[in-house]
């Protein structure tokens, strides 16, 4: 038998605490004993610890007055409402011609096999701007400014015509403004097309405003529509919780310093490209409500 010196013992079960005994005391033990075997479930016991913390949001739950939205994929259901915008985008910018048109969805991060486009690719992340910037290289600021307003206004008409909410969302939106939620929308889409669909969908009047990439400075990542809207409400950066589908939302709120960083699973995003920068991933902004309660 081995006698050691025991300052502080805890038993975990499934990452738990479950019991506590404080020394100094001396307890005798097999020489056989796996010592080594019992520091690393100590070890993975408290990482266990820790991440739960983060991920529920002890950063202070409470504290969290504000909240911005990403759009789409996070309140619209992304691959519904833009697969056959993007399709008529790109046979516009290919002239009809099909396989160009197949090209150039690819080059935007299209997936032929999924059927949908991938995580943090430009069309599920970035602006028509980035777009334009990506299909037509060639052409000079000028005419990419005219085709800038003409993707604009196909979007933005398109966009808002075929939007379809995710399932829960009004719902939640409402649970969450009765609670006296500040809330808003920071998108990389137009500010036009963004307020179009707000209204097409019947939710414009939960939100203190919405905040497209042409509403500021520079647009997700940046921190900019985040600063925009605490200087509207006279909320902090760490009163605001930012929630969406892509890490490019997630870097935005890591930028600006917002309290809550929110990923959800409702669009292009996955778990594996979101949990690194969020403190929370949700299955979709109808679990919102359930976990500001204290009760996700």
């Amino acid at each position: 038998m081995i006698k050691v010196a025991i300052l502080a013992a805890f038993v975990y079960l499934g990452g738990e605490r479950i019991a506590e005994s404080l020394g100094p005391r001396q307890v005798e033990v097999p020489a056989s004993f796996d010592f080594e075997f019992v520091r690393v479930q100590f070890r993975e016991a408290d990482e266990r610890r820790n991440h739960d913390t983060r991920q529920t949001g002890v950063k202070g739950l409470a504290g969290i007055k504000g909240i911005l939205f990403d759009k789409d994929g996070t309140l619209i259901d992304f691959h519904a409402t833009w697969a056959g915008v993007a399709d008529r985008m790109a046979l516009e910018a290919a002239n009809g011609d099909r396989a160009r048109a197949d090209d150039l969805l690819a080059k935007a991060g299209y997936d032929p096999e999924t059927k949908g486009f991938k995580p943090d690719s430009v069309f599920a992340a970035g602006t028509n701007a980035d777009i334009i910037a990506l299909w037509f290289p060639e052409l000079s600021a000028a005419e990419q400014r005219d085709a800038l307003d003409h993707f604009n206004a196909i979007s933005t008409e398109q966009g808002s015509a075929l939007a379809v909410p995710l399932p829960g969302i009004a719902e939640s939106l409402a649970a969450l403004h009765a609670k006296s939620y500040r809330l808003g929308v920071a998108t990389n889409d137009s500010t036009a097309g963004c307020e179009r669909t707000l209204s097409a969908i019947g939710m414009a009047q939960l939100f203190d405003a919405a905040y497209g990439y042409d509403a500021v400075a520079n647009p997700k990542p940046a921190p900019d529509a985040v600063i925009a809207f605490c200087d509207l409400t006279g909320l902090k950066p760490s009163e605001i919780a930012m929630v969406g589908d892509n890490r490019h939302d997630l870097d935005m709120a890591r930028a600006s310093g917002c309290g809550l960083a929110v990923g959800v699973l409702s669009g292009t995003g996955t778990r594996e490209s979101l949990a690194p920068l969020a403190d929370v991933v949700l299955a979709s902004v109808a679990d919102l409500p359930a976990f500001l309660a204290g009760r996700g």
